[in-house]
């Protein structure tokens, strides 16, 4: 193995990737195992996480699929002992699942305000905690946690989900420090717009949302265009692997210049 082989390799490592039967999550869990990595596929979506774990293992990888609801807490213990048990360890965890429902703050639930909070911060914070004694062992562990350009600047009808990636990237910060001397790496992923499964829904699915509309978000892009689900996976793996040794406590913006324009 060549030099810079060894800085993108993942032979040997084991990761976990929620929200990884579809989206940013499939198109992570496929190019981790490309590099080498044996994928454990997180998620209540029971078909299409299997149909991913098969697709790795057909191409010569690991995989297995593992049913995980991450708001739902007594699920993360027995999922990451599956994972441990089938690999023998655990090197990385994707935190990505996620939700984005559009509702005006005004409109907004408390059951709506929960459910989102609960999947897309507080079941990141309890699982990365209940895993972190499996990354510990592991000597190099690292933690990638999918926030979004959103925790930055809001696009309105969003406020819950505004607040829950926010929140991420500061958690993301927070842990990098607490985890550091237990040679656990924890780096964040700014998305801009991506073009998943879920994108396309919520934007079809937004009040008062047309092709107009979405030809005026996309006219903010300096890049003209929706990126792509394999485009994270590739911050993903950057993040993953020795490229970024020296890296904990950052937030990568990957949003074709959303942000700067």
């Amino acid at each position: 193995m060549s030099p810079i082989e060894g800085l993108v390799s993942l032979r040997g490592k084991v990761a976990l990737v929620t929200g990884g039967a579809m989206g940013i999550g499939e198109a992570s869990a496929q190019l981790l195992a490309e590099a080498g990595a044996a994928v454990a596929i997180g998620d209540v979506n029971v078909p299409a996480g299997e149909e991913v774990a098969h697709r790795i293992v057909a191409r010569g990888g690991r995989s297995k699929f593992v049913r995980l609801d991450v708001a739902e807490l007594s699920q993360h213990q027995a999922a990451l002992d599956s994972v441990t048990k089938e690999f023998g360890g655990l090197d990385l965890l994707v935190n990505n699942a996620g939700i984005f429902p559009f509702s005006p703050a005004l409109e907004t639930t408390p059951d709506l305000w929960d459910r989102v909070l609960s999947i897309n911060l507080r079941g990141a914070f309890f699982l990365t905690t209940r895993a972190a004694a499996h990354l510990r062992r592991s000597g190099e562990g690292a933690v990638v946690n999918i926030a979004s350009v959103d925790a930055m600047r809001p696009t309105g009808g969003l406020a819950h989900y505004d607040a829950s990636k926010a929140a991420l990237v500061m958690l993301t910060r927070s842990l990098a420090v607490e985890f550091a001397p237990m040679h656990i790496r924890v780096n964040a992923i700014a998305p801009g717009g991506i073009e998943t499964p879920g994108a396309q829904a919520a934007l079809g699915g937004a009040s008062g949302s047309s092709p107009p509309a979405v030809q005026s978000f996309l006219s903010r892009i300096p890049m003209h265009r929706m990126g792509k689900p394999d485009e994270i996976a590739r911050v993903v793996l950057f993040l993953a692997t020795q490229l970024s040794s020296y890296m904990t406590g950052a937030v990568v913006v990957t949003d074709g210049g959303y942000l700067v324009a």
